[in-house]
């Protein structure tokens, strides 16, 4: 490295030793166009702070998630003019915390307590694979888990007899019906909201920021939405369940040797019409009993002998 008057300037080694990349793949990203090819003097190559601003940059949008193509895209609206600060806000904002719930850990002691006391390394990996729990690093009796809320989901539900193999196949097939749900928010508010910053090229920056704006005012819409919709849903099935299980038994009888009915509201409504409301329930007794009687003379007349003839005179 050397100190001149147009500036610091560094060697491949150099540069890859300050920005912590490799020299391989300094120049991976010349050929691929994310970084500028360094200046020639004589017979050695030059790079400028530039070019460790650059790598810096690049590091920086990789920690983020970005691929290799969208940074290129990136840099070069950069290179164009236009700012990274307000696409910088809007990344940071999407990939920001989707839920106030906060992340704890456990040990696998407490684990194997809170689930009844017997160790079990199968479903301890099954939950590593669903995410439920997360290994750390260096110490493998710990682990991290993301969600404390659906942890206690699972421990309440073995505790009320469920396998935890079933929880875990309940989880997985939840887990793809919630995706769906997600995918198809993130469409509807795609089409609605962000197909105006969401062009052939990265938003400006005043866009970005924007955009930014509204994924933290819609964030919550799509937890709200599904939590009340979960309500309402929960609500009718468990009644219509309920309801179905019941009447599959028998009815209880009430103390005075009557049973009660089901009769449908817009028939009661034409009886109580007829006869009044206070003699409604006696209609309906009354009527019942006259088709039976009805039909047990019926019966009763079909099984008579067929010779049998009512003579009229006296």
């Amino acid at each position: 490295m050397s100190d001149e008057p147009g500036g610091v300037a560094y060697r491949i080694e150099d540069l890859a030793h300050r920005s912590g990349a490799t020299v391989r793949t300094i120049r991976a990203y010349q050929d691929r166009g994310l970084l500028p090819r360094p200046e020639r003097r004589g017979r050695a190559n030059v790079y400028a702070d530039a070019h460790l601003a650059r790598l810096r940059q690049i590091a920086d949008l990789l920690d983020r998630g970005y691929t290799l193509a969208s940074i290129k895209e990136l840099l070069e609206a950069w290179d164009a003019g236009r700012g990274l600060g307000g696409i910088l806000g809007l990344v940071a904002e999407v990939h920001g915390p989707w839920t106030d719930e906060e992340a704890a850990r456990i040990s696998r002691a407490e684990l194997v307590e809170r689930f009844g006391g017997r160790p079990d390394d199968a479903a301890v990996a099954e939950a590593v694979e669903l995410g439920v729990l997360e290994p750390v690093p260096g110490d493998e009796d710990t682990f991290l888990v993301p969600s404390p809320q659906e942890l206690s989901a699972a421990v309440e539900l073995h505790r009320a007899g469920v396998p935890l193999s079933a929880i875990t196949c309940h989880l997985r097939e939840l887990r793809g019906q919630v995706e769906h749900i997600a995918s198809r928010f993130l469409e509807f508010t795609t089409e609605h909201v962000f197909a105006r910053y969401l062009g052939e090229h990265p938003p400006s920056d005043a866009e970005a920021t924007e955009a930014a704006s509204l994924v933290r005012r819609l964030r919550p819409l799509a937890q709200q939405t599904v939590d009340a919709e979960l309500a309402r849903a929960m609500r009718l099935f468990a009644t219509r369940h309920l309801s179905r299980h019941l009447a599959a038994g028998q009815l209880p009888v009430e103390p005075d040797g009557a049973r009660r009915v089901e009769v449908a509201a817009g028939t009661m409504r034409a009886v109580e019409r007829l006869v009044g409301v206070e003699h409604a329930a006696a209609f309906v007794t009354a009527a019942a009993e006259r088709e039976l009687q009805a039909r047990t003379l019926d019966r009763l007349a079909a099984n008579g002998p067929l010779s049998t003839v009512v003579d009229e005179t006296p």
